[in-house]
């Protein structure tokens, strides 16, 4: 079992080796035009620049194509029990995400939140991530 974690500090943006070349945070990578702007290339990369997918603050949103494209799902924290499983809905998943909730998430593989499968955490500061390692079925927003 592998646990990527992506951690933000008031000075920057560090990542972990495993979500370097995957988790794309504003501060670190947009250009000053803000969310949606084209982002640098990935390291050891000589693909196009990801843009950065549309998620107003305060979001968890969720795509079910890579690189923020496809059929995006939101959630905010009025409607979500904090520290509870909540799955997407029955037959879909996302493969790209972004969140701007202000608390940690953690996604999984599994739709019961089962830490069997892959799962990631992600803090909530802003952090877009355009290709998950897996498709992720469920998530659990955290306390600070």
């Amino acid at each position: 079992m592998r646990i990527r974690t992506v951690l933000t500090t008031a000075a920057g943006v560090a990542t972990t080796a495993a979500l370097a070349a995957t988790a794309l945070t504003p501060g670190a990578f947009a250009t000053a035009a803000g969310p949606g702007a084209a982002a640098a290339p990935r390291p050891g990369t000589a693909a196009a620049p990801a843009r950065l997918g549309p998620c107003d603050v305060g979001q968890l949103c969720l795509w079910d194509k890579e690189d923020f494209k496809g059929i995006r799902r939101t959630y905010e924290l009025t409607a979500i029990d904090i520290e509870s499983c909540v799955p997407l809905p029955r037959g879909t998943a996302a493969t790209a995400l972004a969140n701007r909730t202000g608390r940690p998430v953690t996604t999984y593989q599994s739709a019961e939140c089962a830490e069997t499968g892959e799962f990631d955490t992600y803090p909530g500061g802003g952090t877009w991530v355009p290709q998950s390692p897996y498709r992720a079925r469920a998530f659990k927003v955290w306390e600070n």
